[in-house]
């Protein structure tokens, strides 16, 4: 039976942390499903529908990785898609505490979902998506810490903005 990871996030914009998460995650696993979050509590710079085209155009040279969307509870979505993982990246202590939460209630959600944590590469250990938007905003570079087509896609979004 093949071992389906679910790597779920809001990906606003996927930066190159996220990428090394999924990356090895795909090493790892099968497949790798990475399910764009739909929050609705949030306010996103991108629509759900472009950072799908994003995160697929960065990660297409990897065939056994998915992109898709989803709403709702991610116990659910993982179940839909019949996983037994998810994947979660971790930068600091600060990010082990919630996602300790997290991964605890969708155990006790579904006891056959399991959850991995993955530390991020040293080299990414301070980068976020907010981060990267507050950057790019004042027109500053952003190219290392993105894919070249996110750069162009902020670059774009804030000139329509201002």
């Amino acid at each position: 039976m093949a071992s389906i990871a679910v790597c779920p996030g809001s990906f606003d914009p996927v930066t190159l942390g996220h990428i090394d998460i999924i990356t090895r995650g795909a090493k790892v696993f099968d497949k790798v499903i990475v399910a764009v979050l739909n929050n609705r509590s949030k306010q996103p710079l991108f629509t759900v529908e472009e950072r799908v085209l994003l995160l697929k155009e960065v990660m297409k040279d990897l065939p056994n990785v998915e992109i898709d969307s989803f709403n709702g509870l991610l116990i659910d979505y993982v179940k839909e898609k019949e996983a037994s993982a998810i994947i979660k990246g971790l930068r600091a202590v600060s990010d082990f505490e919630y996602e300790m939460q997290m991964a605890s209630i969708n155990r006790k959600l579904d006891e056959n979902v399991e959850t991995f944590f993955m530390m991020t590469n040293n080299k990414f250990s301070y980068l976020s998506s907010s981060i990267v938007k507050e950057i790019a905003k004042y027109d500053a570079p952003v190219g290392d810490l993105v894919p070249d087509i996110v750069e162009n896609a902020l670059k774009e979004k804030y000139s329509k903005i201002k």
